[in-house]
């Protein structure tokens, strides 16, 4: 275009100062402007058919696109395939895995030396479940697991343990299935699961804080109470964390038996809340109740019909500088239990009010290393005269123990752990020293906090 503007210019300017140029020279500049513009009409006419090809192009796609589309919704619908994500509404469970279900195993071994006997040994104004006795001098296997767990569609989540005992036999210890989309913050369980009561009853063995449970959970549960039935959660949707919790349960397990009430013999409820505490600490609170009824529920010859009411309050806290619990870290936790023991014992007719409670902590020093002490104690009621020299009448005592661990965490999948309590919950005193080890190899769920 300047070309052709500079061409007009010229002819004009050639015009008025040369009036004398021959004729064959504007004819010749007038032939040059016609050949611009000439090819840039051209340019124009090639830049709008390559425009209107386009355009063709975009409608002949978008007609197939329309055509895909009707065909996609003429055909009948196709299930996904189940996901490998888990819904956030459920804590996170085992992680990607190239095998449906995932597989994972945890071994389990100790030495245990003890100054008396732990044969018949039990706990004063307490009737033991047999699964809450010392454990076995020497060495044992302890209890090993099998885990299979599985996302077995977008909907229910699955999870089968099963326990390996030191007698060498193959337990179910867990065996549930578990809802990820209800929505509303609700979650549902139903199977064979431990509960939600309390802080530790739901920790597997394996990540306990040390090698035993606390002395209240091994004479008011068991060591743990799990049992066939259905769990709900509900989960507040609030910025506080706020978790409720409602139990069904069989009554197959201690403290219940004889699966009561028409196999409904247990029913349980717990409250959970808790936060954080700046960059470095947080908490959790927690209260829980639970109703379990008994029929002839036996326990070294003894009967027992009734029920047992048992309430609990748990604190716990934790703190890592930064929240980075990598280097340090500390946890400290309690609980208090109340149990009311209403029936008849051995045909004769109880009432007993009894309590304990226990505080622990442990601190990760350095790096792979953590020290731990935990302080437990219980409170028997007195018995009528009859029932003088059973295993309810506690003769004046009031059980006691103190435990200490050092425990070495080869990696995220191992543990080595030294423990020593002094054990006062029997007539004569006992010094009990464990070495223990823990490994676990396969994907592993979340532990819980």
């Amino acid at each position: 275009m300047r070309r052709l503007m500079n061409a007009a210019a010229l002819a004009g300017l050639t015009s008025i100062c040369s009036p004398a140029f021959a004729d064959d020279d504007l004819s010749s500049i007038r032939a040059e402007i016609d050949a611009m513009r000439s090819e840039y009409q051209s340019r124009i006419s090639e830049l709008e058919a390559r425009l209107a090809e386009a355009e063709s192009r975009a409608a002949n796609a978008e007609a197939t696109a329309n055509s895909a589309q009707r065909a996609v919704a003429a055909a009948p619908a196709v299930v996904p395939a189940p996901r490998q994500t888990v819904a956030a509404s459920r804590p996170a469970r085992t992680g990607d895995n190239a095998f449906n279900p995932a597989i994972s195993v945890v071994l389990n071994g100790q030495y245990t030396a003890s100054s008396e006997d732990p044969d018949g040994v039990g706990m004063p104004g307490f009737a033991l479940d047999e699964e809450a006795g010392r454990p076995e001098r020497g060495f044992n296997l302890g209890e090993s697991e099998v885990v299979l767990t599985a996302n077995i569609d977008p909907t229910l989540y699955g999870n089968l343990t099963f326990a390996l005992t030191p007698e060498g036999e193959v337990e179910v210890e867990e065996a549930y299935i578990q809802t990820t989309a209800l929505g509303g913050g609700v979650t549902l369980r139903g199977g064979r699961l431990f509960s939600g009561i309390g802080y530790l009853n739901e920790v597997h063995g394996h990540n306990w804080s040390f090698s035993d449970q606390p002395l209240p959970y091994r004479a008011f549960l068991g060591g743990q109470y799990g049992d066939d039935g259905v769990q709900m959660r509900w989960l507040a949707p609030l910025d506080q964390y706020v978790e409720f919790g409602a139990e069904l349960y069989k009554g197959d397990s201690f403290p219940a038996g004889g699966a009561a009430n028409g196999g409904t013999g247990t029913q349980a409820v717990w409250v959970r809340t808790g936060g954080d505490i700046g960059d470095s600490s947080s908490w959790l609170a927690s209260a829980s109740y639970m109703n379990a009824e008994a029929e002839d529920r036996e326990i070294d010859g003894s009967l027992f019909t009734g029920s047992e009411t048992l309430g609990i309050v748990s604190f716990v806290y934790k703190w890592a500088p930064g929240g980075n619990r990598r280097d340090r870290n500390l946890t400290l936790s309690g609980e208090y239990f109340f149990d009311t023991m209403d029936g008849d014992y051995d045909a004769v007719a109880v009432n007993l009010d009894r309590s304990g409670w226990y505080a622990q902590g442990v601190y990760q020093f350095r790096r792979r290393w953590s020290a731990g002490l935990r302080y437990a104690a219980m409170s028997p009621d007195n018995v009528p005269a009859a029932l003088a020299g059973s295993a309810l009448d506690a003769d004046g005592l009031d059980p006691w123990a103190v435990t200490a661990l050092l425990e070495f965490d080869t990696s995220e999948f191992g543990r080595l752990r030294a423990q020593f309590t002094h054990d006062e919950t029997g007539p004569i005193e006992n010094d009990e020293f464990r070495l223990q080890y823990t490994v676990i190899y396969g994907p592993h769920s979340a532990h819980r906090y």
